[in-house]
């Protein structure tokens, strides 16, 4: 459901450019701690964002490091090592089966992070921490735009 404003929102951080290295502070060989992450673009009409970090090229497949959801559309970013959660937002399970941002940590090789941004025209209602497959069913239709941002990482 892209609207006519696509790809106006716009992710990133700055700690790491697009297509570059994450630094190792934000990784399981690191603190392990979230980088910082701003974005701008959110269309007006949206009523909640979604946050993703998945690994397409873990071995088993596609690794979810870290799930947010409900986050408020007008909120500019997430600091680093983020501990808390605006009110009324919420955090998935990731691969792990917890909840919280798990840092990347390929098992070899160089591994893709795609950090996703999703704008939503409706705020999402889970009665416990959802899955990456519940979410994105959730999403489904509802998505008035999204960012994304990539970064790299080799222990």
């Amino acid at each position: 459901m892209l609207g006519a404003t696509a790809n106006a929102l716009e992710l990133r951080s700055a700690a790491f450019a697009g297509q570059a290295a994450i630094p190792g502070v934000y990784t399981c060989t690191g603190e392990n701690i979230s980088p910082p992450l701003s974005w701008t673009g959110v269309p007006a009409t949206a009523e909640s964002l979604v946050l993703t970090l998945t690994d397409p090229d873990a071995p088993a497949g596609t690794w979810v490091h870290w799930l947010l959801y409900n986050l408020p559309p007008r909120l500019p970013g997430l600091p680093e090592k983020l501990t808390k959660l605006p009110p009324d937002s919420g955090s998935g399970r990731n691969s792990w089966g917890v909840t919280g941002y798990g840092g990347p940590c390929p098992p070899s090789g160089t591994h893709r992070y795609i950090f996703r941004l999703f704008a939503l025209d409706r705020r999402l209602d889970f009665s416990r921490p959802p899955g990456a497959e519940q979410l994105r069913r959730a999403m489904r239709g509802h998505i008035l735009d999204r960012a994304e941002l990539l970064g790299r990482y080799r222990k």
